[in-house]
């Protein structure tokens, strides 16, 4: 079915959207931002805590391990506001099946795209139908926004929302705060850095979340270079057979940002906060 039938049935579950985080932001105490990336081995998954204590989740990891990073890094967490699958693939939405065993969330955001064949990406779909929870497709141009803040999502767009490489059509995440940007690459190589680069005026944030655990096809100069960011967090496990981070990829961050740089395979979870014009980082480890 085209999808200009579904609009009006994502557009509704947005504006719903909306009004709740409009009312978490009114109603709570003003909060320093805090973005979590989280030890999940050799995967994927941030928490994000805007100032207004919204809570975006954006994929889950491989396996259970995103609970024991859930309850180190955020003790007192109960409930998920969103919760993103950047693209489907096994270590970025699997930690979401046993996440949903343990938390409420709110709604799911991910980019219409399925792995067919994979049993676990059949139990996740499952698990949100049956709890009735929101489940919505956004792309390039979409944006999320909370109060003052913006999550705004700037691919897949043109070809690459129906690339066969699944790692083209991740969900990349702009997050705007007043004074403070974070951009979080998903999984996007180089081809797909070339349109960021090309589309996008600014792409300057001062976290980068590295694109695809800092493999040696993604993090191109250029790149780095228009991020420009102060930290920048590879989300990776230890000895992985991947030979991840590449020290090439090591190499052109330390070049073309000098860039403080954490890795979650030695520094285990990395908690980023910003308040009062402060960019501060714990290690785990």
């Amino acid at each position: 079915m085209p999808l200009r039938f579904f609009l009006p049935i994502i557009l509704a579950a947005v504006c719903v959207l909306d009004v709740f985080f409009w009312f978490r932001i009114v109603a709570g105490s003003a909060l320093p931002a805090k973005i979590f990336f989280l030890n999940v081995g050799q995967g994927d998954s941030e928490l994000a805590v805007l100032p207004g204590g919204a809570t975006i989740m954006t994929d889950a990891g491989p396996d259970a391990a995103v609970l024991a990073a859930l309850a180190h890094a955020a003790p007192s967490l109960r409930s998920i506001d969103l919760a993103v699958i950047t693209h489907p693939q096994l270590d970025h939405f699997n930690g979401y099946n046993f996440v949903l065993d343990h938390y409420h969330v709110g709604a799911f955001i991910y980019n219409g795209r399925d792995d067919p064949g994979v049993a676990e990406w059949a139990e996740l779909k499952a698990k949100i139908g049956e709890r009735h929870i929101p489940f919505i497709t956004l792309a390039a141009g979409d944006a999320i926004r909370c109060g003052d803040d913006t999550v705004s999502i700037l691919s897949p767009g043109g070809i690459f929302r129906s690339s066969a490489e699944l790692n083209d059509t991740g969900l990349v995440e702009m997050f705007t705060m007043p004074h403070f940007r974070a951009l979080f690459a998903a999984d996007i190589g180089s081809a797909v850095e070339r349109q960021l680069l090309a589309m996008i005026p600014d792409l300057h944030a001062a976290i980068l979340k590295v694109a695809h655990h800092g493999s040696k096809y993604a993090s191109g100069a250029a790149f780095l270079a228009a991020v420009h960011p102060a930290a920048a967090v590879i989300e990776v496990g230890a000895k992985n057979t991947y030979g991840q981070p590449d020290a090439g990829t090591l190499a052109r961050i330390a070049s073309s940002t000098g860039a403080e740089i954490f890795r979650t395979d030695r520094n285990g979870t990395v908690e980023v906060s910003y308040e009062d014009g402060s960019l501060e980082a714990v290690k785990e480890r």
